[in-house]
């Protein structure tokens, strides 16, 4: 796929014959032989002290930024930091290869959103969840006709909610009519998050918007069939 062809492309190591070319945070580590080994580049580091380093990157594989930590050893991690303009590059960067839509809230607000995604949320009056809910590219949906399907964000052309009723129209023309299939049997709140354009590349999150897909009226993903 393209996208994956110029990721390749921009995920080449960023140190050759041991000289650093910063166009984005790169993390680096000298392992027992004395060799300098690239461990993450076009990061953006958020926290660094003498016990860890922590960072936000994109994940070509999930279609989204994530953020990770690493603990210092007996063979420490170094961050080369770029500056804040190379920041907002790479974020630019990240734009490109996560999924982007333009959603409208029942209000009738609309924003575009990069590098979308789904994540889960207790209800306040829960607090906190007692297993894993990871966050997802996939839609998962309860047929209005019977049975359930989980349809990648990368097939669906838009999602229109009525009440929680989901009208879902497929890239291959396909409309699937349903409700949204909580992944957990545990009480949760799910929310359509992404990056706008006013993203602060510095933020300790890698998201800055954040709506429960219930106050969402239309979700268009403009890159679905790219």
């Amino acid at each position: 796929m393209r996208f994956a062809v110029k990721w390749m492309a921009l995920a080449v190591p960023l140190l050759i014959l041991g000289a650093a070319v910063a166009i984005s945070d790169t993390i680096v580590r000298t392992n027992a032989q004395g060799q300098r080994e690239v461990i993450q580049a076009n990061a953006i580091v958020v926290q660094q002290s003498s016990d860890t380093i922590v960072y936000k990157h994109f994940d070509l594989k999930r279609r989204m930024v994530v953020k990770e930590s690493l603990q210092q050893g007996s063979l420490p991690y170094r961050a080369v930091v770029s500056s804040p303009g190379e920041r907002r590059g790479i974020v630019n960067v990240w734009k490109e290869f996560g999924y982007t839509a333009s959603v409208t809230t029942l209000a009738g607000k609309t924003t575009r959103v990069y590098d979308a995604y789904l994540d889960f949320f207790p209800p306040a009056s829960v607090g906190s969840f007692f297993e894993v809910v990871p966050p997802r590219t996939n839609l998962p949906i309860q047929l209005a006709d019977g049975g359930a399907d989980e349809v990648d964000f990368n097939e669906i052309l838009e999602i229109d909610n009525a009440g929680g009723h989901l009208t879902v129209t497929l890239t291959n023309g396909r409309v699937e009519k349903g409700t949204f299939l909580m992944p957990t049997a545990e009480p949760a709140v799910v929310h359509f998050m992404g990056l706008t354009g006013d993203y602060d590349p510095a933020s300790p999150k890698v998201y800055n918007f954040s709506v429960p897909l219930s106050s969402l009226k239309e979700i268009r993903f403009i890159n679905a069939q790219e």
